[in-house]
Protein backbone atom coordinates (compact mmCIF):
# COMPACT_ATOMS: atom_id res chain seq x y z
CA UNK A 1 0.00 0.00 0.00
CA UNK A 2 3.06 2.80 0.58
CA UNK A 3 4.32 1.24 -2.65
CA UNK A 4 1.22 2.98 -4.55
CA UNK A 5 1.13 6.08 -2.64
CA UNK A 6 4.91 6.83 -3.30
CA UNK A 7 4.42 6.09 -6.99
CA UNK A 8 1.35 8.52 -6.86
CA UNK A 9 3.28 11.34 -5.39
CA UNK A 10 6.24 10.40 -7.64
CA UNK A 11 3.56 10.77 -10.67
CA UNK A 12 1.97 14.24 -9.33
CA UNK A 13 4.86 15.73 -8.72
CA UNK A 14 6.69 14.83 -11.97
CA UNK A 15 3.43 16.28 -13.75
CA UNK A 16 3.83 19.07 -11.57
CA UNK A 17 7.07 19.58 -12.62
CA UNK A 18 6.52 19.14 -16.18
CA UNK A 19 3.58 22.15 -16.23
CA UNK A 20 5.67 24.49 -14.17
CA UNK A 21 8.58 23.94 -16.43
CA UNK A 22 6.08 24.93 -19.26
CA UNK A 23 6.05 28.32 -18.49
CA UNK A 24 9.57 29.10 -18.28
CA UNK A 25 10.34 28.55 -21.81
CA UNK A 26 9.66 31.58 -23.11
CA UNK A 27 11.04 34.03 -20.33
CA UNK A 28 14.56 31.61 -20.16
CA UNK A 29 14.99 32.03 -23.71
CA UNK A 30 14.64 36.02 -23.32
CA UNK A 31 16.65 36.26 -20.48
CA UNK A 32 19.48 33.78 -22.57
CA UNK A 33 19.48 35.86 -25.51
CA UNK A 34 19.94 39.06 -22.83
CA UNK A 35 22.82 37.76 -21.24
CA UNK A 36 24.24 36.24 -24.22
CA UNK A 37 28.36 36.60 -25.09
CA UNK A 38 29.39 35.62 -28.13
CA UNK A 39 32.94 33.78 -26.77
CA UNK A 40 31.22 32.10 -24.09
CA UNK A 41 30.46 28.37 -26.09
CA UNK A 42 27.72 27.63 -22.83
CA UNK A 43 25.54 30.65 -23.06
CA UNK A 44 22.78 29.61 -26.45
CA UNK A 45 21.79 32.70 -28.40
CA UNK A 46 18.16 31.12 -29.34
CA UNK A 47 15.99 33.61 -31.36
CA UNK A 48 12.23 32.63 -30.39
CA UNK A 49 10.81 33.22 -33.96
CA UNK A 50 13.75 31.00 -35.15
CA UNK A 51 11.74 27.62 -34.29
CA UNK A 52 10.03 24.27 -35.05
CA UNK A 53 7.13 25.60 -34.00
CA UNK A 54 7.88 28.84 -35.99
CA UNK A 55 6.83 27.17 -39.44
CA UNK A 56 3.01 26.93 -37.82
CA UNK A 57 2.88 30.29 -36.89
CA UNK A 58 4.23 31.65 -40.50
CA UNK A 59 1.47 33.64 -42.40
CA UNK A 60 1.98 33.36 -46.21
CA UNK A 61 1.68 36.52 -48.34
CA UNK A 62 2.26 35.06 -51.34
CA UNK A 63 -1.35 33.97 -52.74
CA UNK A 64 -0.21 34.24 -56.78
CA UNK A 65 -0.14 31.36 -58.80
CA UNK A 66 2.85 31.31 -61.04
CA UNK A 67 1.36 28.63 -63.36
CA UNK A 68 0.79 29.54 -67.04
CA UNK A 69 -3.23 29.38 -67.49
CA UNK A 70 -3.04 28.34 -71.49
CA UNK A 71 -0.34 25.61 -70.74
CA UNK A 72 -2.09 24.28 -67.88
CA UNK A 73 -5.45 23.72 -69.88
CA UNK A 74 -4.05 22.91 -73.14
CA UNK A 75 -2.21 19.88 -70.66
CA UNK A 76 -5.18 18.97 -69.47
CA UNK A 77 -7.10 19.31 -73.05
CA UNK A 78 -4.36 17.24 -75.04
CA UNK A 79 -3.71 14.69 -72.28
CA UNK A 80 -7.20 13.97 -71.80
CA UNK A 81 -7.34 10.37 -72.53
CA UNK A 82 -5.10 10.03 -69.25
CA UNK A 83 -6.84 9.86 -66.27
CA UNK A 84 -6.05 12.31 -63.27
CA UNK A 85 -4.44 10.79 -60.38
CA UNK A 86 -3.21 14.13 -58.61
CA UNK A 87 -3.13 17.82 -59.61
CA UNK A 88 -2.05 20.80 -58.23
CA UNK A 89 -2.03 24.23 -59.69
CA UNK A 90 -0.57 25.97 -57.57
CA UNK A 91 2.48 24.16 -57.87
CA UNK A 92 1.80 23.57 -61.71
CA UNK A 93 1.80 19.68 -61.37
CA UNK A 94 -0.51 17.03 -63.27
CA UNK A 95 0.40 13.37 -62.54
CA UNK A 96 -1.83 10.90 -64.94
CA UNK A 97 -2.63 7.71 -64.73
CA UNK A 98 -1.99 4.77 -67.46
CA UNK A 99 -4.53 5.35 -70.72
CA UNK A 100 -4.22 4.41 -74.00
CA UNK A 101 -3.81 7.09 -76.74
CA UNK A 102 -6.80 7.35 -79.15
CA UNK A 103 -6.07 4.70 -81.96
CA UNK A 104 -3.15 3.79 -80.37
CA UNK A 105 -1.33 0.23 -78.64
CA UNK A 106 0.72 0.90 -75.88
CA UNK A 107 -0.39 2.87 -72.36
CA UNK A 108 1.63 5.60 -71.11
CA UNK A 109 1.29 7.70 -68.07
CA UNK A 110 2.23 11.96 -67.75
CA UNK A 111 3.83 14.21 -65.19
CA UNK A 112 3.16 17.44 -66.24
CA UNK A 113 4.99 20.25 -64.63
CA UNK A 114 4.66 24.02 -65.29
CA UNK A 115 7.11 26.31 -64.01
CA UNK A 116 6.85 29.67 -65.28
CA UNK A 117 3.87 31.78 -66.30
CA UNK A 118 5.26 32.59 -69.57
CA UNK A 119 3.94 30.96 -72.51
CA UNK A 120 7.07 29.56 -73.70
CA UNK A 121 8.57 25.90 -74.34
CA UNK A 122 10.55 26.14 -70.81
CA UNK A 123 7.58 26.79 -69.01
CA UNK A 124 6.45 23.11 -69.64
CA UNK A 125 8.27 19.70 -68.21
CA UNK A 126 6.55 16.75 -69.83
CA UNK A 127 7.17 13.20 -68.95
CA UNK A 128 5.66 9.69 -70.26
CA UNK A 129 6.30 6.09 -69.76
CA UNK A 130 5.25 3.37 -70.79
CA UNK A 131 2.92 0.81 -68.67
CA UNK A 132 6.27 -1.17 -68.43
CA UNK A 133 7.82 1.78 -66.42
CA UNK A 134 10.45 2.69 -69.53
CA UNK A 135 10.71 5.94 -70.65
CA UNK A 136 9.19 7.39 -73.72
CA UNK A 137 11.63 8.02 -76.69
CA UNK A 138 12.21 11.50 -77.43
CA UNK A 139 10.35 11.74 -80.73
CA UNK A 140 6.71 11.03 -78.96
CA UNK A 141 7.48 13.26 -75.67
CA UNK A 142 8.48 16.25 -78.16
CA UNK A 143 5.32 15.87 -79.89
CA UNK A 144 3.09 15.86 -77.31
CA UNK A 145 5.01 18.69 -75.53
CA UNK A 146 4.54 20.26 -79.27
CA UNK A 147 0.90 19.19 -79.24
CA UNK A 148 0.02 21.31 -75.66
CA UNK A 149 2.11 24.25 -77.12
CA UNK A 150 0.36 24.66 -79.59
CA UNK A 151 -3.06 24.09 -78.22
CA UNK A 152 -1.84 27.09 -75.16
CA UNK A 153 -0.96 29.06 -78.29
CA UNK A 154 -4.57 28.62 -79.77
CA UNK A 155 -6.06 29.66 -76.71
CA UNK A 156 -4.50 32.60 -75.90
CA UNK A 157 -5.26 33.53 -79.37
CA UNK A 158 -9.22 32.95 -79.08
CA UNK A 159 -8.75 34.63 -75.80
CA UNK A 160 -7.43 37.73 -77.51
CA UNK A 161 -9.99 38.51 -79.72
CA UNK A 162 -12.58 39.33 -77.39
Amino acid sequence: MAYRTVCKGAVALLIVASLGACGLGREATQRAATYSNTNNPNVIETDPDNTIWSIFNRKSGDTRVSVNKYLWSASLEVLNFLPVQSIDPFTGVIVTGYGRPPGGGSAYRATVLIDDPALDARSLNLALQTQGGRTVNTATTRAVEDAILSRAREMRLADNKF
